[in-house]
């Protein structure tokens, strides 16, 4: 029975990276001349089931590859072990919020460059200082304006930018 990775929230074949011109999932020699690249990793942290499948499904149709935490202490241990390229992180979970959270991930030296983008139901003015306060690079608020947060995470993840943003999108 062939294994799949625990952290992929797709049924879909993992994503081939080329070595030599060889297909390292499969051994093969690549028919093609471009290299494959390398899609950029989300990580969406939210502990509804909802919100997850939403942008998750909506993150894979724009090209991306997403891996989920249902809280912040698994968002920090996914973030760990995944390295990802960008972070949506819900500010009220269980365990361990996304404010504590991004703190950890922003004192955490091989985390710290990983923009993280708050998504919450909150918009209120001082829940928006608090997130900024502990290191995020965007604000989103619920229900999330889908065409907004593309926008966010392409400039976000735009090789010109630094990773965080200093005033709100």
């Amino acid at each position: 029975m062939k294994k799949n990775d625990p952290l992929a929230t797709t049924g879909l074949p993992p994503l081939n990276r080329r070595t030599d011109d060889k297909d390292v999932s499969t051994g093969s020699v690549l028919d093609t001349d471009e290299p494959v690249e390398e899609k950029f990793l989300i990580l969406i942290a939210d502990d509804s089931a909802d919100s997850v499948a939403m942008l998750s499904l909506f993150l894979q149709h724009q090209g991306y590859r997403v891996v989920s935490a249902t809280n912040g202490e698994d968002a920090i241990a996914v973030a760990t072990q995944t390295k990802p390229n960008l972070i949506l992180m819900d500010i009220s979970m269980p365990t361990l919020d996304g404010l504590g959270a991004t703190r950890r991930i922003r004192d955490d030296e091989a985390l710290r460059n990983i923009p993280v983008i708050a998504v919450t139901a909150f918009g209120t003015e001082g829940f928006q200082r608090a997130a900024y306060d502990v290191g995020v690079s965007g604000y989103l608020t619920k229900p999330i304006d889908l065409d907004r947060m593309n926008q966010l995470i392409a400039r976000l993840l735009s090789p010109l930018n630094s990773g965080t943003l200093t005033s709100q999108s």
